[in-house]
């Protein structure tokens, strides 16, 4: 199959993907938050409450959701760069917003509107701009133990700060954590990708494999918490905006895939993701399902 074909396939994985983890997000959030009012929400989830949710159908039906999309990253990570493919999440958002809007009958105005149009261009922009310029590289022993490294740090970090701000803890703090997290399980997942491709199947890609299993899980507790204490809008956006950043910003620095792009193409898709980002911002500051919750 031509390259410029693997591509347009790997952007119609990650498109279904985020569809499948709209869908996830929303059966997943109504599962932990139940028929509770926002004052009822727990702000955090406890070991009992986590494996209550093993009982509900709509949460294991989320999960099935959120599973079917990880294999469809996992397509599109194999088929084309990190820096193409993985900002092409922030559809979810999208998704999100009108199937909360249509659940809880409420109707989108103009700001919520423009703010979704311009969450759409610039995603569409930057992948345009990168799927021209963004090329898979050759990686080495030395930049897996970067990342891996970069990985064990954070979570170290993570660990510290919960353990002294765990009351304090809101929506926020637990969104930034799993998007942080989940943006190095992107490019963890493609590292061990390429590694296979290379033919380095060794113990350097086994932890590779272990470091993203463990950054999953921990992602994923994050996220859990976030849904008891926020509307999965609010989830969605963070995720869709600290999830791209950081992944791309690995790629980037790490992986070396914009390396060959020429200054237009940089310029251009370092535009776009700022536009794309403001509208995720303005979709979650002005999103009317928010302002219903919050009153």
């Amino acid at each position: 199959m031509p390259f410029e074909d693997l591509r347009l396939l790997a952007i119609a994985f990650a498109v279904l993907g985020a569809v499948f983890l709209s869908l996830g997000a929303q059966f997943q959030n109504d599962a932990v938050t139940g028929s509770s009012s926002s004052a009822d929400k727990p702000k955090a989830l406890g070991i009992r409450q986590l494996a209550s949710l093993l009982a509900r159908p709509r949460w294991l039906m989320g999960t099935v959701f959120l599973g079917l999309a990880i294999l469809l990253q996992l397509s599109a990570l194999a088929l084309a760069p990190l820096i193409v493919v993985q900002p092409i999440g922030a559809i979810a958002l999208i998704i999100t917003s009108f199937l909360n809007a249509r659940i809880h009958k409420i109707k989108l105005d103009v700001r919520t509107l423009g703010s979704i149009l311009l969450t759409m261009v610039g995603v569409g922009s930057f992948v345009a701009f990168a799927s021209q310029g963004a090329k898979d590289q050759l990686l080495t022993d030395r930049q897996l133990l970067l990342i891996v490294g970069a990985l064990v740090g954070l979570i170290t970090l993570f660990a510290l700060l919960f353990l002294f701000t765990k009351k304090s803890a809101g929506p926020l703090h637990y969104i930034f954590g799993a998007g942080v997290l989940y943006g190095f399980v992107a490019s963890l997942a493609k590292v061990v990708l390429l590694r296979i491709r290379q033919g380095d199947f060794e113990w350097l890609t086994l932890l590779a494999v272990f470091a993203l299993v463990g950054a999953t899980v921990l992602g994923g507790w994050f996220v859990q918490n976030a849904y008891a204490s926020g509307p999965p809008d609010l989830v969605i956006a963070g995720l869709t905006v600290v999830d791209p950043a950081v992944a791309i910003g690995i790629a980037i620095i790490f992986l070396g895939e914009a390396q060959q792009a020429d200054p237009i193409q940089i310029i251009g898709f370092s535009l776009s993701g700022i536009v794309a980002i403001t509208g995720v911002l303005l979709l979650s500051k002005f999103h009317p399902q928010l302002d219903k919750q919050k009153a």
